[in-house]
């Protein structure tokens, strides 16, 4: 990167991460996560709830849970999702930078969201930012695919989505977990450093950056 067809290096597409990338929900989420476990008996903050599970889908975090607590009851995960979304109905914002950012790309190529969050919660937060129409259809969550990130399947189905094949895409990802699910789906990634640090990203196989500003010119537009 960065990615132009004058030098070679077609891009078809860019692929979003939502949460830290156009959302900023992380802390928001990991305060009500944090309290929620702390009930439980894991007893955790809400930046050792960010570390844990930064970038990881419900059907993930549930073993890892359990292992600590025991037996979650059925649906906890789908209650604890509503109870997120009715929060950050009042208190999503968006990254600093991100939208104007977003505008740019998808104004000169197709783009899409891929998030690990539930599908009610990410229709609510493209909503609360003013971006299902820039998005349109092309809005997936762990729900919409067979498996979650680290897995690619989220990207390629967001590729297809866009009509481009994923090796033309670029990913935008502020996790390790959502740069393997780009990397595995054949994408470049671009990860942003602001919940984790420019060296776990680089040693994941991204290229590091830390302002929404900087997306377009890293991707030659």
């Amino acid at each position: 990167m960065p990615a132009r067809e004058s030098r070679g290096v077609i891009l078809s597409a860019v692929l979003f991460d939502c949460d830290g990338v156009l959302a900023d929900t992380e802390m928001v989420v990991n305060q009500l996560v944090s309290a929620e476990l702390s009930a439980l008996g894991w007893v955790m903050n809400a930046e050792q709830a960010r570390h844990e599970f930064l970038g990881m889908a419900w059907p993930d975090m549930r073993p890892l849970i359990e292992a600590r607590t025991g037996p979650l009851p059925p649906g906890w995960e789908q209650g604890l999702s509503r109870r997120i979304t009715l929060m950050l109905e009042e208190e999503t914002m968006a990254i600093p930078g991100a939208i104007a950012a977003l505008q740019h790309v998808a104004a000169r190529r197709p783009v899409a969201v891929a998030s690990n969050s539930s599908r009610r919660e990410l229709a609510m937060k493209m909503e609360r930012l003013a971006l299902t129409d820039i998005f349109g259809e092309r809005r997936f969550s762990f729900e919409d695919v067979a498996r979650p990130k680290p897995a690619p399947d989220i990207y390629l189905a967001a590729a297809q989505a866009c009509g481009a094949r994923a090796a033309d895409c670029v990913v935008v990802e502020d996790s390790v977990t959502g740069v393997q699910a780009g990397l595995a789906a054949g994408c470049r990634v671009l990860g942003f450093c602001r919940d984790t640090s420019a060296e776990a990203l680089t040693a994941a196989g991204a290229l590091p950056f830390d302002r929404m500003e900087a997306v377009p010119g890293l991707l030659g537009l």
